[in-house]
């Protein structure tokens, strides 16, 4: 049994290897190839497949291909559907070419008559493919998809289409469908002007039309004359891009634009990289150039489509027969094999010249990808990969595109536009003066200084790149109107400047016409006003709290109260204490009363309290009436003291919209203006509206202008402006300030051509020169320092919450006045009682005044003396003592009378 089975296995091995030791296909299998008289590379790229073929000896090894080329003149379709039908009639397995399109058609019908399968390479924009036409060329819709995702990924929003013919725009349709779903892009139509070669006036037009955004689809051989008649009307600049709808953007020579920053894209698709090609030129080595270079796309498709046929019948071999009939344009009889062999080149899988190559159920090419090029000095790189799935993946970081953009600008000398306005551009002050010949001869930034010159001189070290100022003609910033831009974003438009530096806001509106780095200073929208002038300080202001009249009624309280508690202590019982000599002494004297009052109004308590009901009554309601009165003082002094400081009649922006008397207006064509009339908030929308109305206008016509205007007319006009800006006006004319806060918050920034390839790098060499701290160094400079800055504040500017002493100066008289009123009672007690000693010991008044004084002014005198009351008691002792002997002795003496007073009686 093992026996027999081993036998019948060996039997069917052997059948096998005689069935696979002959070939199911022709020896030779022919090949009809159909080209013009113009297309002589794909015919010759037709011819180099077929030897590639039959040298490969992987597929087809018992076969050989042969080739029957049928020549006929360009744009002769039935002289070419003549030919097709005498190469035909031995018998072919497949057509190549042709590449015209009516040649196409004849062929095509042809090809579904007879069952003989069409190789085509080149593109048609059909959704429905013939039965017996298979295209190794991408579908035009697929790369269609792949510019609209290049316009989407790079973040166009407007456009123009330049095309030479109308095939041109069926092949880019769902990039003009692309507006529909990528809101904001607007695309633009220009056709090539036909019949002749000269294309400038059609340039001209796209270059008044500002826009930089191309798209260029014409034959290959017309893309360098395009190119060099941009580059003569300067629209080959930094900010202009190119989008070339060649697949063969790669082979066009720019040695002419090294040093052009122009952007030239394109998309690939064969990589001159792959192992495919590396093999094909090392067979064939490339000798041609534009069309005739091998790696060429049409070209290679021609190769392509000889390889993918060949590989369907290298299949087909291994499991099915071929057979090659005789054919006839005039019978009609259909190739009996043709289907088949339709099949197998559906299911064909094969990595060519121009990639990988698969074809979807419809037989058309599919899962694709192309290289996204970019011009990097005279050479295209490839800087990213498109696939139908992901669409534009780029290959470069971020970090390694802005890179690109710095080393391109430092080999660029920036034109930077700006106008003459403080402190951010100034003529410099010569001392001595410089005469008009040496100011010529002067470069810009030995005539000017300022915050943007030293600003720029900064960034340039930052981000490494030269630069050349110019003073914009007319001194514009910028603003739109009459359907054009004026002023330095009307240069920036214009590719005249590549910056524009001034204190210019970031707004909308602009942000639509030039591209802004990140702000460099931060601001908002300010109200310039004139202080008013103070009235001349009062001596007295610290009485102003008060009427004059709650004054003197409280000094009246005061003595009554005064005069009420010396009389009920006087009535009360209980207020007299006995002294222990049978009498009794009450202390509300009426001086102690006054005491009592004062003391008790100014917060500082007394020596003495009252002891009975009656007092302690009057006292209470004394110390609560102090206690109002001292209370309320202290709250109307504070607000008082307040209310001077704010003496404006208006402090904000609300205030100027409920009154009349004070005018206020903007500069008339600056953000500040455009703030206003886009501004939805009501009070904002009163004061638009009122600006607007006002006769006389009240719009200046500049910065300057309008504080001219604020100090002129006194406090009857404010005036809208940026805060930087009053920030350093006020710093320089001190009668002017700032009322309230900041209306809106903006930026300043620099400005750059729309879409410009340098933003990024400056914007964030902005940001590293705030991160330093530099730009809050040059803004100290400019603003505090240099040309009178600071000097409000050196002349007591800086001091407004605090009080003068011309304010307080009263203040100042009462205590000196006091003071010296105390000396005159001091001298007048001391005069009075040495007067009476003097008088009893019969001194001098003036030398016991002086033998006082020098006492008191004697530092090592001590603080002990003789009491001089006790002198007084001994004195007047003294004296009582002498004159009571005195009479004792008298009597004495004429106790038995005295001689002569008989006769004094008797003459009496």
């Amino acid at each position: 049994m093992m026996t027999v089975s081993l036998r019948m296995l060996l039997i069917a091995w052997g059948t096998v290897t005689c069935l696979q030791s002959v070939s199911s296909l022709p020896e030779v299998i022919k090949l009809a190839g159909l080209f013009d008289t113009n297309s002589a590379s794909q015919e010759a790229s037709f011819l180099r497949a077929v030897d590639a073929v039959n040298d490969d000896r992987t597929i087809l090894t018992k076969s050989l291909v042969s080739a029957d080329v049928g020549r006929y003149p360009a744009d002769d379709s039935f002289k070419a559907s003549k030919k097709l039908c005498e190469i035909i009639q031995p018998g072919v397995s497949a057509v190549f070419g042709p590449t015209t399109e009516a040649a196409c058609h004849h062929v095509q019908a042809l090809s579904d008559t007879l069952h003989v399968p069409f190789m085509q390479s080149k593109y048609a924009y059909i959704f429905k493919r013939a039965d017996f036409s298979i295209s190794v060329h991408p579908h035009p819709s697929l790369l269609s998809k792949a510019f609209a995702d290049f316009v989407r990924k790079s973040n166009w929003r407007s456009l123009i289409v330049l095309y030479e013919t109308e095939d041109g725009l069926v092949k880019l349709q769902e990039l003009l469908k692309l507006p529909k779903t990528f809101h904001g892009l607007k695309i633009t139509l220009r056709q090539l002007t036909p019949d002749t070669l000269d294309y400038r006036p059609l340039l001209k037009e796209i270059k008044k039309s500002e826009e930089t955004r191309i798209v260029l689809d014409c034959d290959y051989d017309k893309i360098a004359l395009i190119l060099a008649q941009a580059d003569e009307l300067s629209l080959l600049t930094d900010y202009h891009n190119y989008l070339v709808t060649s697949l063969d953007v790669d082979k066009i020579n720019l040695d002419a634009y090294v040093h052009h920053n122009v952007n030239i894209t394109g998309f690939r698709l064969i990589d001159p990289d792959s192992s495919a090609v590396h093999q094909y030129l090392k067979k064939f080595p490339n000798a041609g150039e534009g069309k005739e270079n091998y790696l060429f796309t049409e070209n290679a498709l021609v190769h392509d489509a000889v390889r993918v046929y060949a590989k369907a019948l290298n299949d087909l071999d291994s499991l099915q027969e071929m057979e090659i009939q005789p054919l006839s344009c005039d019978a009609g009889a259909a190739w009996e094999d043709g289907e088949k062999v339709l099949g197998y080149i559906k299911e064909v899988e094969y990595v060519g010249l121009s990639g990988e190559i698969k074809f979807d159920s419809e037989g058309f090419r599919t899962k694709f990808p192309l290289d996204l090029m970019e011009k990097v000095r005279n050479r295209l790189k490839k800087t990213a990969v498109w696939t139908e799935a992901g669409g534009v993946n780029y290959t470069l970081t971020a970090t390694e595109m802005i890179g690109q953009a710095v080393m391109k600008l430092q080999n660029k000398t920036l034109r930077i536009t700006t106008t003459g306005n403080d402190p951010y551009v100034m003529k410099k002050i010569f001392d001595p003066p410089v005469s008009p010949e040496a100011l010529q001869r002067m470069s810009f930034e030995e005539k000017y200084e300022g915050f943007c010159v030293d600003l720029i001189k900064e960034l340039s070290k930052e981000v490494k790149f030269k630069y050349k100022f110019y003073l914009v003609e007319g001194g514009g910033y910028g603003s739109f109107k009459n359907g054009r831009w004026t002023g330095m974003i009307a240069d920036l438009r214009a590719q005249k400047a590549d910056l524009a530096v001034i204190d210019m806001s970031i707004t909308s509106i602009r942000q639509t016409a030039v591209d802004f780095t990140m702000p460099y200073m931060s601001t908002g929208v300010g109200i310039l006003y004139k202080k008013k002038i103070p009235p001349p300080p009062n001596p007295f202001s610290f009485l102003q709290p008060l009427s004059i009249e709650v004054w003197i009624y409280t000094t009246t309280a005061y003595l009554g109260v005064s005069i009420v508690l010396f009389l009920l202590a006087r009535i009360s019982p209980y207020e007299w204490e006995d002294d222990g000599e049978g009498s009794a002494t009450n202390q509300w004297t009426i001086s102690n009363a006054l005491w009592f009052g004062i003391g008790s109004f100014l917060c500082q308590g007394c020596d003495i309290l009252p002891k009975t009901i009656s007092t302690r009554t009057v006292a209470i309601m004394w110390w609560f009436f102090t206690l109002i009165m001292m209370s309320s003082y202290t709250a109307n002094l504070a607000a008082f003291l307040t209310a001077s400081k704010m003496s404006s009649p208006v402090n904000s922006a609300e205030d100027l919209s409920k009154q009349t008397k004070i005018k206020f207006g903007t500069y008339c064509c600056g953000s500040t203006n455009s703030f206003f009339r886009g501004s939805t908030i009501p009070t904002y929308q009163k004061l638009n509206a009122f600006m607007e109305s006002a006769k006389p206008s009240v719009y200046t016509s500049g910065n300057s202008a309008g504080i001219d205007r604020v100090r002129k007319e006194d406090g009857l006009y404010a005036f809208f402006m940026e805060a930087a800006a009053i920030e350093y006006h006020i710093e320089r004319k001190c009668d002017l300030k700032q009322l309230g806060g900041l209306l809106d918050s903006k930026g300043y920034g620099i400005a750059l051509p729309k879409d410009s390839p340098y933003t990024q790098a400056i914007s964030q060499g902005v940001i590293r020169l705030i991160e330093k701290g530099v730009v809050t160094r040059l803004k100290k400079k400019w603003w505090e320092e240099q040309r009178g800055g600071g000097s409000c504040k050196s002349l007591g500017g800086g001091g407004g919450d605090q009080m003068s002493v011309a304010a307080l100066a009263g203040l100042y008289m009462m205590l000196i006045g006091g003071m010296v009123i105390a000396t005159m009672i001091a001298i007048c007690e001391f005069t009075w009682r040495k007067r009476k000693l003097a008088v009893d010991e019969n001194t001098s008044v003036w030398l016991e005044m002086w033998e006082e004084l020098k006492f008191a002014i004697n530092p090592f005198a001590g603080d002990t003396k003789a009491n001089p009351m006790a002198c007084d008691s001994q004195s007047a002792s003294r004296a009582s003592s002498k004159a009571m002997l005195s009479k004792s002795t008298a009597e004495s003496l004429h106790k038995y009378g005295q001689i002569g007073d008989e006769l004094s009686l008797t003459k009496v």
